[in-house]
């Protein structure tokens, strides 16, 4: 298999949208992180957060092992400190190994609608 992607991933307008409106988890708002993973070699990365009145937060360690697909909901990352819901933030992920990433948002602040956005990350 050809190695496809980055080491360096930037998504610079992440939001988790709060508050939600549904049943958790299908219809509860996120941001989510899907990382294809197509060498041989597992990818452990980092995920840092940048907010805009905060000092940085990470590393995030979120695993892909090889030729697989990992989809990471930013709302379950606790460690090394919860994701602030509704605080504009850009993140960064670093990968010992080329990984492709997609950002995918989906926003059910309003009852009975669920908005949902995707973007590929930019590969830096």
């Amino acid at each position: 298999m050809t190695e496809v992607g980055a080491r360096l991933w930037v998504v610079p307008g992440g939001h988790i949208p709060f508050p939600s409106t549904g049943p958790e988890p299908a219809f509860t708002s996120f941001d989510q992180l899907c990382v294809l993973n197509t060498t041989d070699t597992r990818a452990d990365t980092e995920l840092h957060l940048y907010y805009e009145d905060a000092e940085p937060v990470g590393p995030y360690a979120i695993t892909v092992d090889a030729r697989r697909v990992r989809h990471v909901r930013l709302n379950d990352l606790i460690d090394p400190e919860a994701v602030r819901l509704d605080r504009p933030y850009g993140c960064l992920l670093r990968s010992p190994v080329p990984v492709v990433v997609q950002f995918l948002r989906q926003d059910t602040r309003l009852p009975g609608v669920v908005a949902l956005t995707a973007a590929m990350a930019y590969p830096a």
